[in-house]
């Protein structure tokens, strides 16, 4: 019984409302609007911003026409700094087809001034890897989907804690 309904659970497709800035014409949206998730526009937003409200998780795109010529101190920095201080559960999908000197640079000098907040830098190459990134991580950490893997993790807990000889052997002594 538990069986069939953890497959009629997994066949069930996953659809998300996602809010992202009026002005981003990207092909991200396209892919997303064509899985049939709900996608919301916002003037509020600043461009290339993606948000899941069920998982609190927003993505900032970076794309490889917005990397500063002289790696250091720039807007990006500014703009990421801005993103973090609003939205608590931030990704960077920093999307760069290949990596170059200049994509490298990019990714340690985000890496090194972000170290210890709750930014998260995510490269991906091409449109494809960013999308499927953003639902892996937005389902993970979606209200439905976090309490269901906590109900399984207790019931897998309770489990093996039945069978362990250690806890027989306790409950015995008591």
């Amino acid at each position: 019984m538990v069986m069939m309904e953890t497959h009629k659970e997994q066949s069930v497709p996953w659809k998300t409302t996602i809010i992202t800035s009026t002005f981003l014409k990207h092909e991200a949206s396209r892919m997303l609007t064509a899985q049939q998730h709900r996608i919301r526009a916002s003037d509020s937003l600043e461009e290339g911003v993606f948000i899941f409200p069920l998982s609190g998780t927003a993505f900032l795109l970076v794309k490889p026409e917005d990397l500063p010529e002289p790696v250091g101190q720039s807007e990006l920095t500014e703009k990421i700094e801005k993103f973090v201080q609003i939205h608590r559960n931030s990704f960077v999908l920093l999307h760069s087809p290949f990596n170059g000197k200049k994509e490298l640079e990019t990714l340690a000098l985000i890496q090194r001034r972000f170290f210890g907040s709750n930014l998260r830098v995510l490269p991906v190459r091409n449109t494809a890897e960013m999308v499927t990134g953003m639902l892996m991580i937005a389902k993970a950490t979606s209200r439905p989907h976090v309490d269901n893997i906590r109900e399984r993790m207790a019931l897998a807990r309770a489990h093996v804690m039945e069978g362990s000889p250690v806890w027989e052997m306790l409950r015995d002594l008591l």
